[in-house]
């Protein structure tokens, strides 16, 4: 299992783009930028788009604060590109096909009787170093906003309390 201030494993993997493009994706090509990289468990899901779409709602302010958002599951690029084009539309981030499961493995998020990843989410910093790991419960969706708050805390390099805001106080005074 990875942990906190630990190099995040690399991988190299075929996504699919907006407009159905299916490239080559690899962590190391990202260094030098912070990293969004959540795991789903399948395509053609329930709670599964809700997710995918609200990352989309925000991925302007992941844009503005220079990060890079992937999602990834064990699924075909040709599962992606359908679901996109049948159900999704244009994310603004790529779906990494694992069908090989390795890269779900290696971050230790793969339910290996189940053979699929559940939700993880890391945030990796520009020296490839994971700053959050975040697992959740097959049936529990996350909530982007607050990926979106960890990842300006994480890029703060200060100490940041329970609910902390951009422009926040880093450290709350006692009384």
């Amino acid at each position: 299992m990875p942990m906190i201030n630990q190099p995040a494993p690399l991988f190299t993997a075929q996504a699919v783009f907006d407009g159905g493009e299916i490239k080559e994706v690899s962590l190391n090509d990202l260094k030098g930028k912070w990293v969004v990289l959540f795991f789903y468990p399948l395509d053609f899901t329930l709670v599964c788009p809700t997710e995918l779409t609200q990352f989309r709602e925000h991925i302007a302010e992941f844009k503005a604060a220079g990060a890079v958002v992937m999602g990834c599951s064990v699924d075909s690029v040709h599962s992606h590109k359908r679901w996109l084009r049948d159900d999704l539309g244009n994310l603004g981030y790529p779906l990494i096909s694992d069908l090989t499961k390795r890269i779900a493995k290696d971050y230790g998020v793969l339910i290996e009787e189940r053979g699929i990843a559940t939700r993880g989410t890391f945030i990796i910093d520009p020296d490839q170093k994971l700053q959050y790991i975040g697992i959740h419960n097959t049936a529990v969706g996350r909530n982007a906003a607050e990926i979106m708050r960890v990842l300006h805390a994480c890029q703060s390099g200060e100490l940041c309390a329970a609910g902390w805001q951009p422009g926040d106080l880093h450290i709350i005074p006692l009384k």
